[in-house]
C-alpha cells in the first residue's frame, strides 16, 4: 500500500479503512449538492494503492463505480483532478495521451512531458495499458499524428526500454551513457547543449530534446519548470498543472517544490493558491503540500 516514490506530498494514511472512506464519499454525494471538502480531505490524503481499496469497497459494498459517481457530480477542472487522482499511474499516463492524440488538434506538450520523463519501465507500461484500454497501439497511435523528426524522436522514446527487458542497472548504464555524451559535446563545442538545441532547433523537436536533456539533468527541475510556464503570465495551461500535480503527488513532489522555490524565489503553493479558485485550488493545494 506504499507510495510510489519516498519524496512524495501525499503519504499512506494511517489507520486506513477502505470502507469507512467509501461511505463517506457516498455520504458526500447523497441528496442535493456535493460536499466537495470530505472528497478533498478523502482522496488527496491516500496514496494511489489506498485509493484503489477505496474503489473496490465502493463497488462492493455500494454497488456503483467510484469514478462514474464522482465524474456524475463533480465538474471542470476540479472533476478532472479527482478522476485522475483514482486511476493507477501507468492508466493515468495512457489516459492523458490518448485525449492529447484523440481531440482536433494534437496537444504536443503532453506527449513530450509524460514519453521524456517516464522510464523505460513505465513506457513498457503505459504502451500495454493503452492497447487494452483503448484497443490501439501507442505507436501507431503517435506516428498517425505527428511527423518528421519529432515523431522519430517520440517513437525512439517509446521504443527504448522494449527490447532490453532492461533490469535497473541496465537503465542506469543507459542513462549514465547519455550524459556522457551531452558532458563530451560540451567539452568539444565549448556550449552548452541546451543553448545548442534552441540555436538549431524550434518548435515541437526544440520542446522534446530540451525536455529529454533537463529530465536527464534534474527531473524535479524539469517539472517545475513546466508548472511555473504553465502558471505565468496571463492565463493557466490547466492540462499540464492538473496533469503534474496529478503526477508525481507521491513520488518527487518534495524535491519539484524546493527546486520552484530555489528556480523562481516563490513557493509552488503561492503559485498554485495566486493562480486558481474554489474547490480546484483547495485540491492542488493539498497535492502540493503545506508550504
Amino acid at each position: 500500500m506504499a507510495a510510489l516514490g519516498n519524496r512524495g506530498a501525499v503519504t499512506e494514511a494511517a489507520g486506513f479503512n477502505p470502507d469507512a472512506d467509501a461511505q463517506r464519499l457516498r455520504e458526500a454525494m447523497k441528496g442535493t449538492g456535493t460536499n466537495e471538502a470530505t472528497i478533498i480531505e478523502i482522496l488527496a490524503h491516500r496514496t494511489i494503492a489506498q485509493r484503489q481499496r477505496i474503489k473496490q469497497a465502493f463497488k462492493q459494498t455500494i454497488g456503483k463505480e467510484l469514478a462514474d459517481e464522482l465524474s456524475s457530480e463533480l465538474s471542470g477542472n476540479f472533476r478532472c483532478v479527482v478522476l485522475g487522482l483514482l486511476m493507477l499511474a501507468p492508466v493515468y499516463d495512457a489516459y492523458e495521451l490518448r485525449n492529447a492524440i484523440k481531440g482536433a488538434g494534437t496537444e504536443e506538450a503532453c506527449l513530450v512531458d509524460i514519453l521524456a520523463s517516464r522510464s523505460n519501465a513505465e513506457i513498457r507500461a503505459i504502451s500495454a495499458i493503452y492497447k487494452q484500454e483503448y484497443g490501439k497501439d501507442l505507436e501507431d497511435d503517435v506516428c498517425g499524428d505527428t511527423s518528421g523528426m519529432f515523431q522519430r524522436v517520440l517513437v525512439s522514446l517509446l521504443t527504448a526500454g522494449r527490447d532490453e527487458g532492461d533490469t535497473m542497472d541496465e537503465a542506469q548504464a543507459v542513462q549514465d551513457a547519455k550524459v556522457k555524451v551531452f558532458q563530451e559535446y560540451q567539452k568539444i563545442s565549448g556550449r552548452d547543449i541546451e543553448e545548442s538545441i534552441k540555436r538549431e532547433m524550434s518548435g515541437c523537436l526544440e520542446s522534446v530534446f530540451l525536455a529529454i536533456v533537463k529530465c536527464m539533468r534534474n527531473k524535479p527541475a524539469f517539472f517545475a519548470e513546466r508548472l511555473y510556464k504553465s502558471m505565468k503570465g496571463l492565463g493557466t495551461t490547466d492540462s499540464v498543472l492538473i496533469r503534474i500535480m496529478v503526477a508525481r503527488a507521491e513520488i518527487d513532489m518534495l524535491d519539484i517544490k524546493a527546486e520552484f522555490l530555489k528556480m523562481y524565489g516563490k513557493t509552488l503553493y503561492s503559485f498554485i493558491k495566486g493562480d486558481t479558485s474554489g474547490d480546484y485550488r483547495k485540491i492542488l493545494l493539498e497535492l502540493c503540500g503545506g508550504e
